[in-house]
């Protein structure tokens, strides 16, 4: 069987959750240490297609600074990570640039983009 363990973020409370598969229910999981129903939401989320948002910097060219903080539009699948820092770290840009501008449209194809979180220039 299954299991992982986990630490709910939903609240301040940090869950130390137990999580795995009900063998006789397919689809279904059993989570103990919860303490609020959020936890068993986060737990089936996190078990079944666990996503980040992904936050890092990009080179910019005529700005005081020589980085721009980025981060993606929405949460990430978290195994493509390590393959969005790759593109992310090929992107060099031209300042001005405004906070929320989209550096990457729709970055591998994945309907994200990844948008400028200040402005700088």
């Amino acid at each position: 069987m299954e299991e992982k363990e986990m630490i709910c973020i939903l609240c301040p409370l940090g869950c130390k959750m137990q999580v795995s598969k009900k063998e006789d229910q397919p689809g279904e999981l059993k989570v103990r240490g919860i303490q609020c129903k959020k936890g068993k939401d986060y737990a089936y989320e996190e078990f079944h297609n666990p996503t980040r948002t992904l936050t890092s910097t990009v080179a910019i060219r005529n700005t005081p600074l020589p980085r721009l903080p980025v981060k993606t539009s929405k949460p990430l699948p978290k195994e493509l990570v390590y393959k969005a820092m790759e593109e992310i770290n090929k992107v060099e840009i031209e300042g001005p640039v405004k906070m929320g501008a989209v550096i990457i449209k729709n970055l591998m194809d994945t309907d994200i983009d990844i948008v400028a979180t200040r402005s700088l220039g």
